[in-house]
């Protein structure tokens, strides 16, 4: 396109160009649209530091992930989904923060802060702003981040269709969500001018007097359920003027010129180069002064709770392994004083309980150094290092902070059934290896050992496979993040691939596959309690592997293939994978999908819901399937070949429904994991009746 052309077209003309190599097309979509993620974020954060690292971390996953958007006409909707979801990650993180670091209470800022105040803050001039900013504090989690997306529907910045794209929803159930978030900002209002009001309601003196002044959910709920009961203290519902005329007359946040400048300068980089989209991610990712401030935050995010909540997994095969001492507050700032905070995934690593001083065996740092001896006091600076004299029943333990590897990490020191070797993060810190330097033609982590447990780490970045572990045999991965790789994220391969385990680990934004067993065979593989979501391939892939692997408990969706691929390959693979108790939905493929694999899959208790595909894909394999959910997918609920098996399903009763699920909201489904690593409880497509998945991971 000419320079001309490019300050005409439209966005999916830009789109179309920059996924064909198009430096100034991606120039003109990124630049574009970084007003109205500024804003977006900005008012977010009211603000803080962090605003522009979240921006700048927006913006390189859309330049990451743009080759593998396939509706050019949803960018725009698309691009605001990915700060959307910034967002919470962000907020979820702060709030762990904090409470990590005061563990008792103190005076100390609501972490989350509320939306309406940080949106509003330079509206605070009249008595109702004041009202409302107040009231934002007593909503939800889930309905502060919608205040922030509706604000920008309400300014005419974003159209409803886009709105509900960012919440992974079909606009009439936007609109149900919308009116139920002010429908409890009204409620919140009555409830702060009751508080206010001299004399204040006699009732309401009684009922706070032992109120700690938290705005939790709790007291959220007593007071509005008074407010809205009471005679005196329900006629300050009244008068209210409407949220959208309080907030429509915020001005836009300017960008600032040096975010401008180095977002601009960046993309520019390199740009005759071949292939030119490829060539603006490096530049990107190296431009200092994009990722100089983009160090993540060592403490680990929160999120919902439920009083049914998942266990998290335990490895089949009891293993042996010394957790790491917990930090004490001096030690924490000491390791952490060089980091700073910026957006982090919900379902980031989190490290176990306290134990004895000096478990670890070998310790990596940031700031250390390969000359020293890997003690506590003297620790290495690669990971490399580490794993190269590592010997069989020792642990190595990362400090937190962020390991930029320029070589890819070779692990090949096997340890045995009694002295298994740990790859592990710090207690209380997180540790994150960004790969992004790891040359394109190479896997960035490559295991071809056996015995140990890897855990409690992320892995970002990496331009082709983040972690690849190639005829590996009982190899624990546990609490695994692994996100924005060129490839698949995790991947178990080759022949001899034998008794691993998968358990509680988050596999997102990757280009391939977020988890995959593939190419090879071996007995005794389990995946557990984990989530793939959002990636380009499918979520979980079984492909071309011919010994039956174990998939339970794991959710898979948004992803631009299948939910989960059982088979594949040229031949076909021929292995009778057992998957229970998991789910598929959102998906740009099927749900569940043999792919031409020709053995008995098992699939029991599992859910499909709105998956662009079949819900139940099985034309080729004799499959089983029994007390099994699809609902609503595209293409039909199932197809199974004449030898199939299918019992007591979803589709075999006719009177089935959206209205048989105890909710539709994914929102708790796909927010922050327990505080011990587990799925989060949520009552999402959860049934009452023993059909489908159950959602509690039990």
């Amino acid at each position: 396109m000419t320079e001309s052309q490019l300050a005409t077209a439209s966005d999916s003309a830009l789109v179309r160009a920059a996924q064909g190599g198009s430096v100034g097309a991606l120039d003109q979509l990124i630049t574009g649209h970084l007003p109205l993620i500024y804003n977006i974020i900005g008012r977010a954060l009211n603000g803080h530091p962090d605003v522009d690292d979240l921006v700048q971390d927006t913006m390189l996953q859309a330049i990451r992930s743009l080759r593998s958007l396939r509706d050019p006409d949803r960018f725009r909707s698309w691009l605001v989904a990915i700060a959307y979801r910034r967002v919470q990650m962000y907020l979820r993180s702060r709030k762990m923060t904090l409470t990590r670091r005061h563990p008792e209470p103190v005076d100390v800022p609501d972490p989350l802060g509320d939306f309406a105040e940080r949106t509003t803050a330079e509206l605070v001039v009249a008595e109702q702003r004041r009202e409302l900013a107040e009231a934002g504090r007593w909503l939800e989690e889930s309905d502060r981040e919608l205040l922030g997306l509706w604000w920008q529907e309400a300014r005419g910045d974003l159209s409803r269709a886009e709105l509900a794209a960012a919440l992974a929803v079909k606009p009439k159930h936007a609109a149900v969500r919308v009116q139920r978030m002010k429908a409890q900002l009204d409620l919140a209002r009555g409830v702060v001018r009751a508080l206010r009001a001299r004399p204040m309601c006699p009732e309401l003196s009684d009922t706070i007097r032992f109120w700690d002044g938290a705005t939790d959910s709790l007291w959220r709920k007593r007071l509005s359920r008074h407010v809205r009961d009471c005679p005196k203290c329900h006629v300050y519902q009244a008068g209210m003027v409407a949220p959208e005329r309080l907030l429509i007359g915020a001005v836009l946040l300017p960008v600032p010129a040096a975010l401008t400048a180095a977002v601009h300068a960046a993309l520019q980089t390199g740009g005759a180069a071949a292939p030119p989209v490829a060539m603006s991610l490096v530049a990107l990712v190296q431009n200092k002064a994009l990722v100089a401030t983009t160090a993540v935050t060592v403490a680990a995010g929160g999120g919902f709770a439920y009083a049914v909540l998942h266990q998290p997994a335990s490895p089949e095969t009891p293993v042996a392994v010394a957790p790491l001492p917990v930090i004490t507050p001096s030690a924490q700032a000491t390791a952490t004083a060089s980091v700073r905070p910026s957006a982090t995934p919900s379902s980031r690593p989190s490290s176990a309980a306290a134990i004895p001083q000096n478990a670890a065996d070998i310790y990596v740092a940031p700031n250390g150094s390969d000359d020293g001896d890997g003690s506590a006091g003297k620790p290495y600076a690669s990971i490399a290092k580490a794993v190269a004299v590592v010997k069989p029943g020792q642990t190595i333990a990362l400090r937190g902070g962020t390991y930029r590897p320029t070589s890819p990490i070779s692990i090949t020191t096997s340890g045995t059934a009694a002295k298994r070797v740990t790859l592990t993060g710090y207690a209380g810190e997180r540790a994150v290896i960004d790969a992004s330097g790891i040359p394109a033609d190479k896997w960035a982590i490559t295991q071809e050992s056996s015995y140990w447990t890897v855990r409690d780490l992320e892995i970002t970045g990496a331009l082709n496979q983040a972690y690849t572990c190639r005829s590996c045999t009982n190899t624990v991965f546990q609490r695994l993040v692994v996100h924005g790789s060129g490839g698949a994220g995790l991947m178990l391969r080759d022949d001899g691939t034998a008794a691993n385990q998968v358990l509680d680990s988050d596999f997102y934004d990757n280009r391939g596959s977020g988890l995959a067993v593939q190419f090879g065979n071996g007995d005794g593989n389990r995946l557990r309690g984990n989530r793939a979501f959002r990636n380009g391939g499918d979520g979980v892939n079984l492909g071309a592997f011919n010994s039956a692997v174990t998939v339970e408990y794991t959710w898979s969706f948004g992803n631009g293939a299948n939910g989960f691929a059982l088979g594949g390959g040229n031949p076909a693979s021929t292995a009778a994978h057992r998957v229970r108790h998991s789910v598929s939905w959102g998906n740009n493929g099927h749900g569940f999908v043999d792919e031409g694999n020709t053995a008995a899959i098992e699939l029991g208790n599992n859910t499909a819901y709105r998956n662009t595909g079949l819900g139940f894909a099985m034309t080729t394999a004799p499959a089983i399937l029994r007390l099994n959910v699809a609902i609503r997918n595209d293409q039909g609920e199932f197809s199974l070949t004449s030898g199939g098996n299918a019992n007591n399903n979803s589709w075999q009763d006719s009177g089935w429904s959206e209205s048989d699920f105890r909710s539709t909201d994914p929102s708790t489904a796909e927010g922050s994991r327990s505080a011990d690593g587990g799925l989060p409880g949520t009552p999402y497509l959860a049934t009452t009746d023993g059909l489908g998945a159950s959602m509690s991971g039990r």
